[in-house]
């Protein structure tokens, strides 16, 4: 008597899946190992980031803190890599012309950390949005 295998339904059903998620995923922009990109919107202002692309996409986190630490702790208020010179730069319009929430779905924010499964907390006391949207700064 042969032994039956066993979950071979199961086997096939995970192939056809990730099949279907490859198709659904082709249209967008992969990296060299096939793996889809996060869509970026691009900046709206400003010649170029406050650091070498490399480094802000790896470190901005670390950036963001040592600002907040600085600022919270010491006292010192600079603008290099403050959280809201990235969403001066970064927040995007609408249809309409109003700003989107730069932690909306599809923004530059909720794009990476959507791709990297990061929840982003920083706007539970931050605003979202410029400071020009509040009539603040000079558009």
């Amino acid at each position: 008597m042969v032994p039956r295998r066993r979950h071979t339904g199961h086997r096939a059903a995970i192939v056809l899946m990730l099949a279907v998620a490859g198709i659904a995923f082709g249209a967008g922009v992969r990296a060299a190992d096939g793996v889809p990109l996060p869509a970026l919107v691009k900046a709206i202002r400003g010649a170029a980031c406050v650091e070498p692309l490399p480094v802000i996409r790896r470190e901005h986190m670390t950036f963001l803190m040592h600002q907040r630490d600085d600022t919270v702790h010491e006292g010192i208020r600079t603008t290099r890599h403050s959280l809201a010179g990235c969403i001066d730069c970064h927040a995007a319009k609408d249809a309409a012309g109003q700003w989107v929430r730069i932690d909306a779905p599809g923004q530059f924010c909720a794009s990476c950390h959507a791709y990297v499964s990061v929840k982003i907390d920083c706007f539970g006391c931050h605003a979202a949005v410029p400071a020009v949207a509040f009539g603040e700064g000079a558009e």
